[in-house]
């Protein structure tokens, strides 16, 4: 069968090496296959496949620094992996089995306890056998910290092969941002990623592993992972199988192109997120080992784990050009013989083993050209922004409190100082961010609207200042304290105490807010609220990491820090206080609900940034705009990066009806919800709807994001200031707040 695309030239900047204990290896884990029983009579394989896939030798390239034994236990992993997916493939997928499927993966959590002591089900077929004998012998080397996110890494594997089985039965193909979400978990790369720190001996410190630059390590290498598998599985895949997650297949549809087309611009995606990898070890890890007062071991486990993965990647790919698993054609030919691979002959290659991919053109082709698009976008004026259509489904109803709260919210934010630099009253009256809380919670009572008003124009005011005070000096060291004293005005014990530290108008401000809104709320609920804006306020600390380096963001990272940098974590926790307890956490936290939310963040956000372009590109000199972003990474003009950019937002919204009509239904009967659980599901959904209508509604009738109004307005930090040596003194400087001291 014919290729249904020419492989791309990959970005691969890493030699790979392979270990030398892969014949030890290959022989191990083909006896500890047939005693689970997944060859001969499971079915599913015979020992030739086990043979021809060869997993030894891809734990061998991803793995080449560890000893005989955790090589042998690693490559058991990978073959239960991969039994798992084709075992699950042949008994649910095909049939299109869903009760079968669900009963069949409810069972694997309990055959990975995090007790080592705690006893198991009796298997009842391979892919059980297997993950008891695994976690048996993995977990008394690693800390309980590490068993849970493995554990969880590895449930999000099995349960969201449901995700996969759906989409299958509904001959549905996911948006962009849908499926990158989405394969992480079903992919089993951040799988992958706990098992480099097994193989490497390098468990990531427990300070440190929930911060932003190890999440991006780690997704960044899954997304990496996941999107050549793409390139190489196609043929596999789709063609073959039927099925409709692949990389190659969304772009195709969703950019309406040939299939050569999307792979290529999937190459561009991977090629985007590992120099997304490069870019956080270098700039954002250092950085945090010496925050978090990391001691030297530690360090040395953080650069050890990078260095796995790096070692991942290269190896990973070497292997897909070897394996009879994936599409290879030309590309096995172009690379030297495997010492002890099977069926290997030596044909013509590179000089040095391990560099199949590398060459001038894959380091200083396409790559290192996309790279100088994302340093050195210069601001332009651009007129006025392209504005979508944007035609919502759902009714707008504003709240009866609107003009009380309009009042009370330029009072409020007179009283805390909010008026007396970069904001005056006509600018925070054009703005009217009361009719925004209005839409976003039209059933708030007078109370709870006028504390949505002032949070949102708290919000706003400091996603204003942030890049005025902190980002032209590139002052990041300020801003980090200045960000640190924020936090320390939201107290999780007496909320009423955040305001005796409070100098600055926006500690004053939120130090007021914190009382008025946690000081009723359970600790937990608390918490809740205080992550949220902590994350809004990191976020904002991760812009001006960026605009120090002069950096268009990658696309993937973008859509994520664009949820929290828009605030929409925090108004939606504002707009759902009445309901926080009544919905059972499995459905709070489950696939389907968060799959929702996320499609509303995202539609909001590329929303916003369609409105917005005008102001932040041409007036503000930015570079955190999804429409900028996608000009960068397409190499495309303006209204092409636009109406891309609208139809990732449409594409959004019909997702987030899909799981409101499909998946949210489903989820009801799997676990037999009852009346009270399902009124709480709906009131969550209509929640978001008004959450979605009120930000339309306020972005067509607030005067911030009209030409005329920023013209009229002469924004004080407008781009087209004097610029160059010797004009410092002439560019608009923020006043300076009081010190930041303790009174």
């Amino acid at each position: 069968m014919a290729q249904p695309f020419v492989l791309p030239d990959f970005y691969v900047p890493y030699p790979a090496r392979l270990n030398p204990h892969a014949a030890e290896a290959r022989s191990h884990t083909t006896g500890w296959a047939r005693r689970m029983g997944m060859l001969e009579g499971s079915g599913v394989w015979e020992e030739s496949d086990l043979e021809a896939h060869d997993y030894a030798l891809l734990c061998a390239y991803t793995h080449p620094d560890c000893d005989a034994a955790a090589l042998s236990l690693v490559t058991d992993w990978y073959v239960w992996v991969f039994f798992f997916d084709d075992h699950f493939l042949e008994l649910f997928k095909r049939s299109q089995d869903r009760a079968g499927a669900r009963a069949y993966l409810e069972r694997l959590p309990a055959f990975m306890p995090m007790d080592s002591t705690a006893a198991v089900p009796e298997p009842v077929n391979p892919v059980e056998a297997g993950l008891a004998d695994l976690w048996a012998r993995t977990v008394p080397a690693m800390s309980p910290a590490w068993r849970v996110r493995f554990a969880e890494a590895t449930r999000n594997l099995l349960d969201e092969s449901m995700w996969e089985l759906s989409n299958i039965d509904e001959g549905r193909i996911a948006n962009p941002l849908e499926y990158i979400e989405m394969r992480r978990k079903v992919g089993g790369a951040p799988w992958s990623a706990g098992l480099v720190e097994y193989a490497a001996g390098a468990e990531v410190p427990a300070a440190v592993a929930g911060s932003r630059p190890l999440r991006v390590l780690r997704d960044t290498f899954s997304d990496a992972v996941h999107l050549r598998n793409d390139l190489f599985s196609y043929q596999r895949e789709v063609e073959d199988e039927g099925e409709n997650s692949n990389g190659v297949l969304v772009l195709e549809t969703f950019l309406g192109c040939t299939t050569q087309e999307a792979a290529e611009a999937v190459n561009d995606l991977l090629t985007s997120r590992v120099q997304q990898f490069e870019n956080t070890a270098l700039t954002e890890v250092p950085a945090l080992c010496a925050e978090e007062g990391l001691g030297p071991d530690e360090w040395a486990a953080v650069a050890a784990y990078t260095k796995g993965l790096q070692d991942w990647q290269s190896g990973g790919h070497e292997w897909h050009l070897r394996s009879s698993r994936y599409m290879n054609g030309g590309g096995a030919q172009e690379t030297p013989a495997v010492p002890g691979g099977p069926g290997t002959a030596r044909l013509p290659g590179p000089p040095r083993f391990g560099a199949a991919a590398q060459g001038v053109r894959t380091l200083f082709g396409r790559p290192a050209a996309a790279r100088l698009r994302t340093l050195t976008h210069r601001p332009r004026a651009v007129g006025p922004s392209l504005l979508p259509e944007a035609q919502l489904p759902f009714p707008l109803t504003l709240s009866p409190h609107l003009d009380a709260a309009r009042a009370a919210c330029v009072a409020w934010a007179s009283r805390t100082g909010l008026l007396n630099d970069i904001w005056d009253e006509a600018r925070l009256t054009g703005f009217d961010l009361p009719l925004c809380a209005a839409g976003l919670d039209p059933d708030a009572t007078r109370e709870e609207l006028d504390l949505a008003s002032q949070w949102l124009t708290w919000g706003t005011y400091g996603d204003d200042w942030y890049p005025v005070a902190y980002g032209r000096g590139r002052d990041l060291a300020g801003a980090r304290a200045a960000t640190e004293r924020l936090k320390g005005c939201m107290p999780l014990g007496d909320p009423a105490a955040g305001a005796a530290g409070a100098v600055t108008p926006m500690e004053r401000g939120l130090a007021d807010l914190w009382a008025r809104t946690a000081g009723p709320m359970t600790p937990t609920a608390r918490a809740a609220l205080r992550e949220s804006v902590a994350v809004m306020l990191d976020s904002w600390l991760w812009e001006l990491h960026n605009t120090a380096q002069h950096r268009v963001p990658d696309p993937v990272d973008y859509i994520e820090m664009r949820r929290l940098t828009f605030g929409s974590d925090l108004t939606m926790t504002l707009a759902r206080l009445r309901q926080a307890d009544a919905l059972p956490p499995e459905v709070a936290a489950g696939g389907p609900l968060r799959g929702l939310e996320h499609a509303a963040m995202d539609y909001a956000c590329l929303l916003n940034d369609l409105f917005s372009y005008q102001k932040e590109i041409e007036y503000e000199g930015e570079i955190h705009n999804a429409v900028l972003v996608v000009q960068t990474f397409f190499d495309c003009d303006y209204p092409t990066a636009a109406a891309m950019t609208e139809g990732l937002m449409d594409a959004r919204l019909r997702e987030f009806l899909h799981v409101k009509e499909h998946e949210l239904p489903l989820l009801c009967e799997d676990l037999a919800l009852d009346d009270r659980a399902r009124a709480a599901l709906a009131a969550r959904v209509r929640e978001l709807e008004d959450w979605l209508a009120g930000i339309l509604n306020w972005h067509r009738k607030a005067r911030r994001y009209r030409e005329e109004d920023l013209r009229g307005g002469s924004l004080p930090w407008r781009f087209g200031a004097p610029a160059g040596i010797g004009t410092s003194a002439a560019r608009w400087r923020p006043p300076a707040h009081p010190p930041a001291v303790s009174v």
